[in-house]
């Protein structure tokens, strides 16, 4: 027997360290009970904080910084706090209508303040390319379309399909520089929705109805007349739960040459991840896959690339969006959030916060983006 072989059978009776689906069953009773404890600990944290706790955001990020890296390098099972992390759910997407509710369908005004409202770059819910050297959110927009465009490998003429295409950002930008490009957008959001109603009655937008159709539903359920040369996804799948079925209603839509790209949020721990906190608040049923979990569900569609992004790119966009968040706040704080304000400005604070510096836990190299080329398998 080698001595690889040796620690990998120890370590399947060692709770917390190493990969949670070759723990023997009292490693992961073990674990999963001291996960609970944990999360219950940061919920305590999270709460006092929603209901009036001050705490310095100096002090917070510090918090953060020396407690996050115990976790991701040695303990990195505690950051599974609920058992339907670890494994694909029996449904396509779990809590979708309540993370309509509770993310997607904030006031507008609000969402463009924080996010970034601009002729081309309609406001994006997802992070911003920075290591070019942009020098503000909206460059940090720009590159990271252009980085889909050159992995993807659009050309002029591509009809795409943007799962979960959000206000629209990414079709304007790219028919802004392509004009034979058409999309098709799907989205549940209605919120949403209507934003991209407003602008495609925009001479000014590039959303027009002759080059982009909208598709307000789900993806269990909508059919399309034809196939698309070329998808993309950027962050939805955050909120997938069961990837294969996911990729195989993403296979039926596409070109036997298409290609699919893919862009989430991903953690390079054996397990996949998640946060008490944001469930609760922000994204029920969230989940940050393992940076393997896309390559090892290749029934449908194969992975022939991938990147990794490096946290700190997240770490940069949320801090400006945190930035952009405060010094609105006058603003937006009659706006009806359905529920007292001062309530919904701490949550929101504090979940910019958490993010914010968790992503620039060990210089990103944990907590960041996976980006991935796929074919039909």
């Amino acid at each position: 027997m080698t001595s690889t072989s040796v620690f990998s059978n120890v370590q399947r009776h060692i709770p917390v360290v190493g990969d949670m689906a070759l723990k023997s069953s009292a490693a992961y009773e073990t674990t999963r009970l001291m996960a609970r404890a944990l999360n219950a600990a940061q919920m305590a944290l999270a709460e006092a904080y929603i209901n009036g706790l001050e705490i310095p955001d100096t002090a917070f990020r510090a918090m953060l910084h020396t407690s996050m890296p115990i976790l991701f390098q040695h303990c990195p099972a505690l950051l599974a706090p609920y058992e339907w992390v670890l494994k694909e759910s029996d449904h396509l997407a779990e809590s979708s209508k309540e993370l309509m509710e509770i993310q997607y369908n904030r006031p507008q005004a609000m969402l463009n303040q924080m996010l970034g409202d601009w002729p081309i770059i309609y406001p994006k819910y997802s992070t911003g390319f920075w290591e070019n050297g942009a020098a503000n959110l909206k460059e940090s927009q720009m590159h990271m379309i252009d980085q889909i465009i050159e992995r993807l490998g659009i050309v002029d003429g591509d009809n795409i399909l943007d799962f979960g295409c959000g206000w629209g950002c990414v079709p304007n930008y790219i028919m802004s520089k392509f004009p034979n490009v058409r999309f098709t957008g799907l989205n549940l959001s209605h919120e949403q929705c209507e934003y991209i109603r407003h602008k495609m009655k925009d001479p000014e937008s590039y959303l027009s109805p002759d080059r982009f159709t909208l598709h307000e539903g789900d993806l269990n359920e909508v059919q399309f007349a034809e196939k698309f040369d070329k998808i993309l996804s950027v962050g939805v799948f955050c909120h997938v739960g069961n990837l294969t079925n996911a990729f195989q209603r993403l296979a039926s839509f596409l070109k036997s040459d298409g290609k699919v790209f893919i862009h989430i949020i991903t953690v390079r721990i054996p397990n996949n991840m998640s946060s008490g906190f944001t469930h609760k608040y922000i994204f029920p049923h969230g989940r940050y896959w393992n940076y393997d979990a896309v390559p090892n569900h290749g029934r449908d569609l194969k992975t022939i690339d991938r990147w990794y992004m490096n946290g700190m790119n997240y770490h940069k966009t949320l801090t400006a969006w945190l930035e952009r968040f405060d010094d609105f706040q006058a603003s937006v704080k009659s706006l009806d959030y359905g529920m007292d304000y001062a309530k919904f400005r701490r949550i929101w604070r504090f979940y910019l916060l958490l993010l914010g510096t968790i992503f620039a836990t060990c210089d990103g190299e944990y907590n960041g983006n996976g980006q991935y080329l796929l074919t039909h398998a």
